[in-house]
Formats: structure tokens, sequence, C-alpha cells
């Protein structure tokens, strides 16, 4: 997502000379690309969060379009002061670009793992929060956010992803991305696990069972119309997330709560005591139950029995997080 996020910034930044970047000195290899294009429109404020949102703002109010950028949680928790004084609190132009979001830094310990991001930047004045699923929506967001005065957060994945739209999006913020329609059961993705998502409706498609598969990289605003619609047109709701309390299952919950739609709900998310172990994304992922299977789990638990019947005699029957 990375790259696509930097090719996509370069292309915006040849057609509006507003556009700047301001790096917490990282992006080696990735964002040279950028600096060399436009030295006059780059800065690396070094190790040096605070300041470099502080700069950011002071941008911002002479009229620039202000991309920062550091990995996890550095460009957040490090500067939260600032993002919400001088940037939510003037309702600047200053966008926040965390890559690397969730547990992609998962060797490096918990203090590279960005797992209460979307919960702290969602309680933030003024502030739009997006987590592309892949490469083709880190690019329509990239471009959206660039856009739309304003704060803003993307939350990037590190490196690699997979590309699951096979052609481009009509993005737009605060709308969902239905991939496949179904009655049965709407699975709910945001952030860097949709191809989680992707496999788990495609098994479950082949069990039978009719999937709507909406991702969702818009949180704020966030597609409310999507989320009740899907509660009056299929049977249960689960929603997945490389985060914890505070994300989409939250936001969907609040929705559910204020609609009293009276729908099977389950929430995939990460728990909330700090994950004390270093390891891979995906085993991380797999033991809080961020995967795949933890999909089919939930489905089995949050479907009507009769269903169950019928689809779930080959599927896990515990594990549940």
């Amino acid at each position: 997502m990375r790259t696509a996020f930097i090719e996509e910034l370069i292309a915006i930044a040849e057609r509006d000379e507003r556009v700047w970047l301001v790096c917490g000195d990282l992006g080696y290899s990735v964002l040279e690309a950028f600096s060399a294009r436009f030295p006059g429109r780059y800065l690396n404020a070094g190790v040096a969060e605070q300041n470099m949102t502080g700069i950011a703002a002071g941008l911002a109010l002479m009229g620039k379009v202000v991309f920062t950028y550091s990995i996890a949680n550095f460009p957040i928790m490090r500067c939260l002061e600032q993002i919400r004084n001088d940037v939510c609190y003037h309702k600047l132009d200053v966008k926040v670009v965390a890559v690397g979001g969730g547990l992609a830094y998962g060797s490096h310990g918990y203090t590279h793992h960005g797992v209460e991001d979307l919960a702290v930047m969602s309680a933030m004045p003024n502030m739009a929060i997006v987590a592309p699923g892949d490469p083709i929506e880190t690019r329509a967001a990239t471009a959206a956010l660039a856009s739309t005065p304003g704060p803003a957060y993307l939350r990037l994945g590190k490196a690699g992803e997979t590309i699951w739209h096979k052609k481009d999006i009509d993005f737009h913020l605060g709308r969902a991305i239905q991939m496949q329609d179904g009655h049965d059961l709407t699975i709910l993705s945001t952030g860097g696990v949709l191809g989680l998502a992707v496999e788990a409706a495609r098994q479950l498609k082949s069990a039978g069972c009719s999937v709507r598969l909406l991702s969702m990289p818009s949180l704020v605003p966030l597609d409310v119309d999507a989320i009740a619609k899907a509660a009056s047109e299929t049977a249960a709701i689960i929603t997945i997330e490389e985060h914890g309390i505070g994300g989409l299952g939250t936001m969907t919950a609040e929705v559910l709560t204020s609609i009293r739609a009276a729908v099977s709900f389950y929430p995939i998310r990460l728990g909330r005591d700090p994950i004390r172990l270093s390891g891979s994304q995906e085993q991380l992922r797999s033991d809080q139950g961020v995967s795949t299977e933890g999909i089919l789990v939930a489905a089995k638990r949050v479907l009507n029995s009769e269903l169950l019947r019928i689809l779930f005699r080959e599927l896990p029957s515990n594990n549940m997080h």
C-alpha cells in the first residue's frame, strides 16, 4: 500500500503545487521519488514527530495541503496533542499517514503495534479516517483525501499487499464498497484484513451460504446506510479488523443500536490486553482470532440453526476469540 500511496501522491503533487510531504526520518527507498521530484515541497523533520506535526500545521495555515508520514503509532500517539490542538481544532489541511497499521510490525513488539489508532483518531474533531483494504483502495483514498479540505488520517499496510479489486473502484468518503451481494450474512471488513474476508466469503459461498461482502475503507464518515441496509436485508453481520475496541466493530454496534436492528452481530477484533509476543503479522493475527477461520466460526455462531445444519458440517467448531 505504501508504494501505491507514494505513486498517487506524486501524481497529485504534479497537478497541485500546494501538496507537501513531511516525514519523521523514514521512508528510505520509498519517499525518494517524491523528494527528488519536489525538493522544495519535501521535508524530513527527523525523529521528532511532534515537531513534524507542528511544521505541517504551520504549512497548512499558509494554504498548503500537507501529508505527514511515519510508521505505526509514531505519527499519532507521539504527537496527539499537536494533532488535537494544532490540526483538528483549527480544521487544517493536514493528512496524517501511518504505514504499518495493526500488527504489520509484529516482530518489533508492542511499541510498534498500531492497534488503538482508529479509536484514538475517531475521537478527534473534524478528522476523517480511512483504512484501505488494498493498493487500489489506497490510490483512491489518497486522491479523495487530497481533494477534501480538513484533517484526515490514512492507515496503510506495510508493503506488498494483494490487490483484491480487479478494476478501478467508485470510491467516496463515507461510502462502503460492495464486493459481492448476498442475503444470509454480511461481512464488513476494514483495512488490510480484506483478504481474510474475501477468502471466508469464498468458502462460505462454496458451502451454500449467500454472503454480502462490504469493504469499509471509510470509517469517519461511516456508511451508516450500508450497515442499516445489511441489518434489514441479511440475517447476521460480522465485522473484522486488525484493531482493538473502538474501531469498526464498535462503530457498527453503535449504528445497530441506534436503529434498533434485530440482527445477529459478532465483531472480530484484537483483544484489549497488549500483545506481549513478537511474531509475524499472520501469526499474531491468527492468535487473536483475526483470521479466515475466525470468520467461519463466527458465522457458525451467528447464523440460524437450520442453515447451520446445511452449511457447516465441515467447518471448525471452536477457537472463537
